[in-house]
C-alpha cells in the first residue's frame, strides 16, 4: 500500500514538472524584445554606411561617390614594365607545360 503511494505520488510529479516544464519551453525560445525580425530588416533603407578604406562612417551620398571613385579606378589598366609581363608570361606558359608533362623542365 505504501509503495503503490510512492508510486502515484512519484508519477504525478513527473508529470507536474512535463507539463510546467513543456508550458515554459515556447516562452524561453523567443527572441529579445528589441530583435526585429530579418524581414523588416530587409525593407529598411540604409542611410549611412563605413567606408572601405578606412572604416569612418559616411552619408549614402559620399558613400555613392567613393564608390564611383573606387570603381573608376579599377578601369584603368595598370602600367607593367614589359620585362615583367614576358617574365609572368613565361611562368604561366611553364605553369601549363608542368601540368601536361611534370618531368619536363626540372
Amino acid at each position: 500500500m505504501q509503495n503503490t503511494k510512492a508510486i502515484a505520488l512519484g508519477m504525478r510529479l513527473v508529470l507536474g514538472t512535463s507539463l510546467f516544464g513543456s508550458s515554459l519551453a515556447p516562452a524561453l525560445a523567443l527572441p529579445p524584445p528589441a530583435d526585429q525580425p530579418e524581414e523588416i530588416q530587409r525593407t529598411e533603407i540604409i542611410t549611412e554606411a563605413r567606408s572601405p578604406l578606412d572604416g569612418q562612417p559616411l552619408s549614402a551620398a559620399e558613400y555613392a561617390e567613393l564608390q564611383a571613385q573606387l570603381q573608376a579606378r579599377r578601369q584603368t589598366p595598370a602600367i607593367l614594365n614589359p620585362e615583367v609581363r614576358r617574365i609572368i608570361t613565361q611562368l604561366r606558359i611553364r605553369q601549363a607545360i608542368r601540368s601536361v608533362f611534370p618531368f619536363l623542365l626540372r
